[in-house]
């Protein structure tokens, strides 16, 4: 059952979700829109190779903004502090965003049970596309899970910075430390 925006403010107000700093003009129907943090990780390897810590190179977005370019992706955070141990959290992008061409979590939309942090934000673009810090450019939605509950302890459920791949996790062997990043010079 996903919760309605009522129900979403009710339950920050109560401490059963996390949304830090939250702002109730933000409250949508059925989901909270979340904006986007100040920096950007790049993904810079070619190719991607999930066995090897990837390389990068770090964005500070500015008041002018940054121009995203295609066949690039880019990893971002949420201002926002998010999560719950009581609701299972879906991040998804904006539809006035997709109509621009971006797509926003491309793969991992479905948060886990437990986890509250500011959540990486898989970023890309089909067309050069501008952004800016603070930015709405997405919608998290909170779902009461049915069955035993038990919370997620993995490599990027702690994580408040935009995180690569961690080649142990890519394996399949769970968490592991955060890897030590290459990073690309501008």
């Amino acid at each position: 059952m996903i919760l309605t925006g009522p129900a979403i403010h009710e339950a920050v107000t109560n401490k059963t979700i996390t949304i830090d700093p939250f702002e109730p003009r933000l409250l949508n129907p059925n989901s909270y829109n979340y904006r986007l943090g100040g920096q950007l990780e790049e993904l810079t390897s070619r190719p991607a190779d999930p066995t090897v810590p990837a390389r990068t190179r770090t964005i500070d977005l500015t008041d002018d903004g940054f121009v995203l370019q295609p066949g690039t992706v880019y990893l971002g955070t949420t201002i926002e502090t998010i999560g719950s141990k009581d609701f299972v959290t879906s991040l998804i992008g904006r539809s006035s965003l997709g109509r621009l061409g971006c797509y926003l979590q491309i793969s991992a939309d479905l948060g886990q049970l437990g986890a509250v942090h500011r959540w990486t934000l898989e970023i890309t673009v089909v067309q050069p596309l501008r952004i800016y810090p603070g930015m709405r450019v997405g919608q998290v939605s909170f779902w009461r899970p049915s069955g035993h509950r038990s919370p997620y302890h993995g490599h990027y459920g702690t994580l408040s910075v935009p995180a690569p791949w961690s080649p142990h996790a890519a394996a399949g062997h769970g968490a592991a430390p955060t890897p030590r990043l290459q990073e690309v010079p501008a």
